[in-house]
């Protein structure tokens, strides 16, 4: 019997199955489709996606392929700078197209062990105390442990789970595609500017050796699956722009739309979701991609350590309490989002006012670390700030913290020298380092670098210890 069986091999999907198998869990990825999309629905990883990436070593991967970047823009396309004093040592937004990322990811899983297999749809699933069982299009049934459904907005496992993903329907849409463009670029840029005056969702730029088109759709599709065709690309920029600029070549054509759904659960028994499957939200911001890779890593130690049998009674029942109100604001923050887009005289009066308030500094970083994820905090009941937020990457006396978490255990960074985590080495490093950047005395950290508990008290550590990496040891 396999462990876990990871539904969908996108950027979600590899990431839990590395994260799984940092810890021992035997895991195998079902991709439905053959090859890998070529399809860039993301232009890169936010803040909070480059630290996760830094705390499991991987960061130069991303950095050796991708652009740095500082510049605003990031909530309703509002023209503000890059916030300064950002709670974050890695202040700059990572441009990777998503075929990078996933490449990425995926090499990352399969050299920690993880089974992918390409071609193979998941069409069935039933479940009892024990496991799950799972058939495949191919008649094919495989055992697991547990199940995650990472399939996408469409997923089958939410489905034949019959979880309610309760929400709005689509009421734009927009064309979106790679393709070779005739019009000189001295030329084009100047069309494009003038357009997203008014039209902020349009755009047309150069990725690569080819042109990004995106472009508002008359309509809604009635099947989104269904790609736009270069005619239709054509017709729509000469709508908006007087010239189809040449368009030719298309290495590829997609659609998309501004629904907005959530699921009603995260668990149902041994079966869970993440990702797209999880929560669908207009892309404004570019937050679904690292929404989904943010859900991977808080999902996948404790679903390990569930697996191990030290996991304490509800921590995998804090995977849905923790990460869907983060799923919730996001759908809520890109709404509204598309609603300051419109151009009705409301949504414009509205915009010119957030224009005004964005120029304060304090306004301006608090929604780009909210679209960026670094202003996350997890709701651990009573306790106080800063208390489930992540805690930063900080200098230690020799290296620095995320070195120190490549991992993924737990860590106890305690700069008295006097605190002791045994009982719980199997699970929790204890770093006694008195020179420590730190401005409190100690903290815990779980895998995810969340902190759990901070101060100097034995006896109160010893309870974060239990409540969060289980009974001590014998």
């Amino acid at each position: 019997m396999i462990d876990v069986i990871v539904a969908g091999g996108g950027p979600t999907g590899l990431m839990l199955a590395a994260e799984l198998r940092l810890q021992g869990v035997r895991v195998l990825v079902l991709e439905r489709d053959a090859e890998p999309s070529p399809v860039v629905r993301s232009l890169g990883l936010h803040v909070r996606s480059i630290e996760v990436m830094d705390q499991r070593g991987l960061l130069e991967r991303f950095l050796e392929p991708g652009r740095q970047f500082r510049f605003g823009g990031y909530f309703a396309g509002i023209g503000t700078d890059w916030p300064e004093g950002m709670d974050t040592a890695h202040s700059y937004v990572l441009g990777l197209p998503q075929p990078v990322i996933d490449r990425l990811l995926a090499e990352r899983a399969a050299e920690l062990g993880a089974g992918i297999r390409r071609g193979s749809e998941l069409t069935g699933l039933t479940q009892d105390d024990h496991g799950v069982n799972v058939e495949l299009a191919d008649g094919t049934r495989l055992e697991a442990r547990f199940l995650v459904g990472c399939d996408g907005g469409r997923s089958t496992v939410r489905k034949l789970l019959g979880v309610g993903f309760d929400g709005e329907p689509a009421r734009n849409e927009w064309l979106l595609g790679e393709m070779e463009v005739t019009t000189p670029l001295h030329e084009l840029v100047p069309i494009i500017a003038e357009i997203r005056k008014t039209h902020h969702t349009f755009g047309i730029g150069p990725i690569g050796d080819t042109f990004r088109v995106i472009v508002p759709a008359a309509a809604v599709a009635e099947d989104r699956t269904v790609p736009p065709t270069l005619d239709e690309v054509k017709e729509r920029l000469r709508a908006f722009a007087g010239t189809d600029f040449g368009v030719h070549s298309p290495r590829w054509l997609s659609r998309f739309g501004d629904a907005t759904r959530l699921a009603e659960r995260y668990r149902v028994g041994r079966v869970l979701l993440a990702g797209d499957a999880a929560h669908v939200h207009p892309p404004l911001g570019g937050q679904g991609l690292n929404l989904g890779i943010q859900d991977a890593f808080n999902l996948g130690w404790k679903l390990a350590a569930e697996l191990a049998g030290w996991a304490p009674k509800d921590l995998l029942d804090t995977y849905e309490a923790e990460r869907r109100p983060v799923a919730d604001d996001v759908l809520n923050n890109t709404h509204a989002q598309s609603e300051l887009l419109r151009q009705e005289p409301g949504p414009r009066a509205v915009r010119r006012v957030l224009e005004e308030l964005m120029q304060i500094e304090g306004v301006n970083r608090f929604l780009i670390e909210k679209v960026t994820a670094v202003g996350i905090r997890y709701d651990l009941g009573d306790e106080p700030d800063p208390l489930g937020r992540r805690q930063k990457d900080v200098t230690l006396t020799r290296g620095r913290l995320y070195d120190r978490m490549h991992q993924g255990r737990g860590l106890l960074l305690d700069r008295t020298g006097a605190l002791s985590a045994d009982g719980w080495t199997d699970r929790v490093d204890h770093l006694a380092d008195l020179g420590a950047d730190l401005d409190v005395p100690a903290v815990l950290l779980r895998p995810d670098g969340h902190i759990v508990w901070l101060g100097d008290d034995q006896d109160s550590l010893a309870g974060a210890l239990t409540r969060w990496f289980g009974a001590a040891a014998a």
